[in-house]
């Protein structure tokens, strides 16, 4: 039977890339595995947007400002007490409505498990910031920034120290606006638009929960491991190509075409004094893995609704777990190496019992977080857009229109006609996305990014962040597609194929990343 290298071999053996342009073609495999290199991230030059915390120096009398000098200048004092405050709002649609996540028309017919807007609110410092997680698919900047507002004018915390993020489940609800195929696909039917203008106040309820209990806190956080859980979805194949989920034991799959990242990064929230683990508050979970186990017509919350349950059952129902998924733009939980099927309603549990034992394992490492501050700081980025010509426009609006599913060869059709659509939508604007990092002192840090970005993306942003623990949280506060490496362009296949940003986007959010990060870790 078919055994897989370690996923962990691929950066010694991963091919070079005869050039980067859309004609590159791959080396032989003999070639790839011997002459392997990679294209460094390039600095950027980059006008950036940051949002600063107000001001520290007071305003008033000269004896105010001779008194805020003589207490440290520009470094003002700040209490060394932590609050932490919880909450969550059920936004599980009703029945009938459009799911989200593939080529082909679904009507929810029934709920696995209910979906959450979750809030965990955090004071350090004197200041607030929220991180929010919502069990579908993914946020557009339009319910973001409703939200943010709706934020800002029921509990006082800045919109910019507000990060929302979506798990990515895979059966949840279509959202109104989010693109043509969306639209094509019941997007704009009353029941997906009255759920879509609902959900920017269901946030902030969630968050409005969540600053009304905010109490004094403990905050601990680790790093742990969960390995063959994630796995990186493109394959280098025997006929010299990069495949996508090939199949379960597929003879002609030679090795993983990248990395995978088995990283768990957990920060946990106790009230103060509180030594029994069924008083703790909440547990952010960052765990990088595409939520798409089960397919169907039930909505469910897929593996992150199974290990928030898992926590739960030790923990106590009051306890509150938000999971950020991390740069998984090409992972997922297929194991090709191994035969049992893995589409089942099942294989959410099987998911969320083994990263449950593994966040169990890493709470053992878990050492206290003493923030004297909390910052957040965004810069927004220019994308350039892959060329797309009317010839292209043309074909892909007939292609659409006589294509009657998504089986097959089709697929790759619809992938390729919605990409083309959407791109010409765009009449030539360069998408302008939010990079955002929130800080807890020098220890703990959140990236926020806007849409499916490819690991090796993410693994460069924690291997060169200056702060201990990193959350990379993907499809953060607005979802612009998927974000490969500059190299899995020249590879092709779906991913790359379906990216709505031109190569290098990428290397550029993750130099925003990076100079956020060296910026508030100062």
């Amino acid at each position: 039977m078919f055994e897989p290298p370690a996923q962990s071999e691929w950066v010694a053996r991963r091919p070079v890339i005869a050039s980067v342009g859309s004609q590159a073609k791959p080396y032989t495999l003999a070639m790839r595995v011997l002459l392997r290199t990679r294209q460094p991230i390039k600095p950027m030059n980059e006008h950036r947007h940051t949002r600063p915390f107000p001001s520290a120096r007071p305003s008033g009398s000269p004896l105010a400002v001779a008194v805020w000098v003589l207490l440290g200048c520009a470094s003002p004092t700040y209490s060394a007490e932590v609050r932490v405050g919880v909450g969550q709002v059920d936004i599980t649609p009703p029945p009938g409505i459009p799911m989200a996540g593939y080529y082909h028309a679904r009507g929810a017919d029934g709920v696995l498990d209910p979906l959450f807007a979750k809030a965990l609110v955090l004071e350090a410092g004197g200041q607030r910031a929220a991180l929010v997680a919502l069990d579908i698919i993914s946020v557009t900047r339009a319910i973001t920034d409703q939200a943010r507002a709706a934020i800002e004018q029921a509990t006082g915390i800045p919109g910019p120290h507000v990060m929302i993020s979506a798990t990515h489940a895979h059966t949840g609800p279509e959202l109104a606006n989010r693109s043509q195929r969306s639209r094509d696909l019941g997007g704009q039917g009353a029941l997906v638009v009255e759920f879509t203008e609902g959900l920017a106040g269901k946030i902030a309820d969630a968050v409005r929960q969540a600053n009304e209990r905010i109490e004094p806190a403990k905050l601990s956080a680790a790093k742990g491991r969960c390995e063959a859980l994630t796995f990186n979805r493109r394959y280098f194949m025997r006929d010299g190509s990069v495949g996508w989920n090939p199949g379960k034991s597929n003879p002609n799959i030679v090795m993983p075409a990248g990395p995978s990242d088995p990283e768990v990064g957990l920060l946990y929230a106790t009230p103060v004094g509180a030594a029994d683990p069924r008083r703790a508050l909440a547990t952010y979970v960052n765990f990088a893995m595409h939520p798409d186990t089960c397919g169907g017509r039930k909505i469910g919350a897929d593996w992150p609704g199974a290990v928030s349950r898992v926590l739960a059952a030790y923990h106590g129902p009051n306890h509150l777990t938000l999971v950020g998924n991390g740069a998984c733009g090409n992972l997922n939980h297929l194991d090709f190496g191994w035969a049992w099927p893995q589409n089942t309603g099942a294989e959410g549990h099987r998911i969320g019992t083994i990263l449950g034992a593994a966040i169990f394992q890493t709470y053992k490492e878990l050492k206290p977080v003493s923030p004297a501050t909390l910052q957040a700081r965004s810069q927004i980025v220019e994308l350039a857009l892959p060329e797309v010509t009317p010839v292209q426009v043309e074909e892909a609006q007939k292609r659409i229109a006589e294509t009657q599913d998504d089986a097959g060869a089709n697929f790759m059709t619809l992938v390729r006609s919605y990409r083309a659509l959407d791109l010409a939508s765009r009449e030539g604007r360069p998408h302008r996305v939010e990079v955002q990092v929130i800080a807890l002192g020098k220890e703990v840090a959140w990236v926020a990014l806007p849409g499916e970005v490819f690991v090796e993306l993410g693994l460069a942003i924690k291997q060169r962040s200056p702060f201990p623990h990193t959350f990379v949280v993907e499809l953060a506060n607005e979802n612009i597609g998927y974000i490969p490496d500059r190299r899995s362009y020249a590879e092709g296949n779906y991913e790359p194929e379906s990216a709505r940003c031109a190569p290098g986007s990428g290397e550029r959010l993750v130099e925003a990343a990076v100079a956020l990060l060296a910026e508030l870790r100062k």
